[in-house]
């Protein structure tokens, strides 16, 4: 599973990993375009459910060009997706990684600017744990 995804434990709450995730993010070209918070919007739906789970999707615009120009089935993994979410107590940030779901293309060149984006949100990932 360690091929499809990524992620790190952090001691900050749900709240503050997002906070710092939002910052670090903006610190590499990258915004956040919407967040869902997923005990909320099920709760609204009638769902109980109670576990702390973000999700949040990103994009770098130029980044996310690139590589719509190179081959629109990329659309199908953009926005990039980061979960901040709770395991037994502990808060965790994470994302799959785009490489994982680029390789599915078999475009050598995209597979570049997958590990690319993957390196920077890892980073960012990272000094939002810290």
């Amino acid at each position: 599973m360690e091929d499809f995804h990524f992620h790190v434990a952090t001691q900050k709450s749900i709240d503050e990993a997002v906070a710092a995730l939002e910052g670090s993010l903006k610190e590499r070209g990258f915004g956040v375009l919407w967040q869902m918070d997923i005990p909320s919007k099920l709760q609204e739906k009638g769902v109980e459910f109670t576990k702390p789970y973000r999700i949040l999707e990103v994009c770098n615009p130029h980044e996310a060009k690139e590589v719509l120009l190179r081959n629109e089935l990329v659309g199908y993994f953009l926005p990039c997706k980061l979960v901040v979410y709770d395991h037994n107590g502990q808060t965790f940030i994470g994302l799959p990684k785009p490489t994982a779901l680029m390789g599915v293309l078999g475009d050598h060149e995209l597979m570049e600017t997958a590990r690319r984006i993957e390196a920077t949100l890892q980073d960012a990932i990272r000094d939002a744990a810290q």
